[in-house]
């Protein structure tokens, strides 16, 4: 099999209150594993593809036989896009929430004027996105952007194909299933929540990385 689902590095009530355990087990265990076996479903086959990781593939669907792009843009999207989900959380005050610091929150004050900024446009994203998708942070161009993206879409794809572009540092689920358990409706109450289970330093890492 070439790709597998990673394993949470944490436990699955590790989140509590801000992500309840049974949402965080269906989510990883039932949505995510999904992804990983429908992607490779599709990829069977093709060792040119299968050797390349997620984010090659997704990055570059054109070459993607065009028989399976749309369940390689789904599945691969979904198991790329979870798979930064899951790194860029921690548990509540051991590792999660917070505020950022050094060049990231830099960045983040030299492009969106304040952290308290740029959690209002992420917010805004995330509660303006449609049916299911994603509120993304990228690095575009040497600076940061905030964006949307829909269904399991992710910017590497690029903007012909996700209608938005860059390297994603962060990325915030806003399909129900990430929440509804806990929210139901209130899309807004989760996105609000959902910094205190931030894990900075990862999102730091995946800056310096991506500049």
């Amino acid at each position: 099999m070439a790709f597998t689902l990673p394993s949470l590095p944490y436990d699955f009530a590790a989140l509590e209150p801000t992500i309840d355990a049974q949402t965080m087990q269906i989510h990883h265990g039932k949505h995510h594993a999904g992804y990983v076996t429908n992607l490779n479903k599709a990829l069977e086959g093709k060792p040119e593809l299968e050797k390349k990781s997620v984010d090659a593939i997704i990055a570059n669907l054109a070459v993607v036989p065009e028989d399976i792009r749309t369940a390689v843009r789904n599945n691969g999207g979904g198991h790329a896009n979870h798979s930064m989900f899951w790194q860029i959380m921690a548990p509540p005050g051991n590792g999660g929430g917070g505020e950022p610091a050094g060049e990231l929150l830099s960045a983040i004050n030299s492009s969106f004027g304040s952290v308290a900024d740029l959690k209002a446009k992420i917010a805004d994203a995330g509660a303006k996105r449609f049916g299911s998708g994603w509120a993304w942070l990228v690095v575009k161009g040497g600076k940061l952007a905030v964006g949307s993206t829909a269904n399991q879409d992710n910017p590497l794809m690029g903007d012909a194909v996700a209608g938005f572009s860059g390297t994603p540092i962060l990325g915030v689920d806003v399909w129900e299933h990430a929440y509804y358990l806990k929210y139901q409706n209130r899309r807004p109450d989760y996105l609000a929540a959902w910094w205190s289970v931030v894990n900075w330093s990862k999102v730091a890492e995946l800056f310096k990385a991506a500049h």
